[in-house]
């Protein structure tokens, strides 16, 4: 039963940082009207990072009360590190391929290509030795179908843009199966942090190369800039790295490829953008899928329970 509990404690948090990342389509759209897309990215990140940093420092103090847990927590510091920089690195990627895929795609492709992760994080975990149930399988086909009524309206065509956000899909899956070998190994927190300033700063060497920053542009966009650096890296990567411990890559995949649904549904409340019966009805499919996943694994949980009782 712990265990059962711990698994829905888990996709929980990783609903809360689906949640987080679709309204925070909403900052991305609205920032990109004054800094560019190099910019946005390394802002937003060591904003992130530096919001952590109090963090660390609160569960640090509260570790010298004697909490095991908590001592043991960074112990391996070989993992914290090796593990933070690879994500950063990851994350600073996929990311900015996913800025500048945008700019030659529509956003409907570019959302159903990105969440293509949910397919191509089990793939590569078969390669990894990672087994998924045919439930899983399921799901995965059910959410791509869901994202196909959610996002694509026109037809659908592989150009520059496409091929960006779908490299941009590929590394994002790196990064979740990367997450899932060092979260056990590591602090969460602290992992984060690291990989936020990776990020930011991998992101600010082509700003400053390409671009031109201003304060001006960062002042007149510091709202967008600070939800998505505050609420979408420093609290949902951060509830990202905690939430994946314990949980299958392909399944956490799954629950994460909900931005797709909360972001239309973000637009819809915060922009006035309408829901079509056709996108309603992709979420509806997206949330059976994730509903699907769960199950094979609450299922297993209770008889294993049983057994030890």
């Amino acid at each position: 039963m712990e265990k059962t509990s711990l698994k829905l404690k888990n996709s929980l948090l990783l609903l809360l940082t689906a949640t987080i990342w679709g309204v925070a389509f909403v900052a991305q759209s609205v920032s990109m009207d004054y800094v560019g897309s190099f910019t946005f990215n390394a802002v937003r990140n060591l904003i992130g990072a530096v919001v952590l940093l109090p963090v660390i420092w609160f569960l640090n103090r509260g570790s010298k009360t004697g909490s095991k847990k908590a001592a043991r927590s960074g112990t391996d510091r070989k993992a914290l590190i090796t593990g933070g920089i690879a994500c950063g690195i990851l994350l600073c990627l996929a990311s900015n391929f996913q800025q500048l895929g945008i700019k030659y795609t529509t956003v409907g492709k570019a959302g159903f290509i990105t969440a293509c992760y949910i397919v191509i994080v089990p793939v590569i975990g078969l390669f990894l030795k990672k087994k998924c149930s045919s439930f899983i399988w399921a799901a995965v086909v059910l959410a791509l179908a869901g994202l196909y009524l959610l996002c694509i309206q026109d037809g659908f065509s592989i150009g520059k843009g496409d091929l960006l956000v779908l490299i941009c899909s590929v590394l994002f899956s790196l990064h979740i199966l990367v997450i899932d070998h060092f979260s056990p190994l590591a602090d969460g927190v602290k992992m984060s942090c690291i990989q936020f300033f990776v990020c930011g700063v991998l992101s600010g060497i082509p700003a400053l190369l390409f671009e031109s920053p201003s304060l001006s542009g960062l002042l007149d966009a510091w709202i967008p800039i600070l939800y998505a650096g505050v609420m979408s890296c420093g609290v949902a990567y951060t509830l990202q790295i905690v939430g994946q411990k314990g949980m299958n890559p392909t399944v956490a995949s799954l629950i994460l490829s909900l931005e797709s649904c909360i972001s239309v549904l973000a637009g819809w409340l915060l922009l006035g953008q309408r829901l079509s019966v056709r996108e309603g009805a992709g979420c509806a499919i997206m949330f059976c899928a994730i509903v699907l996943a769960q199950l094979p694994e609450k299922r297993r949980s209770v008889r294993i329970a049983q057994n030890e009782g």
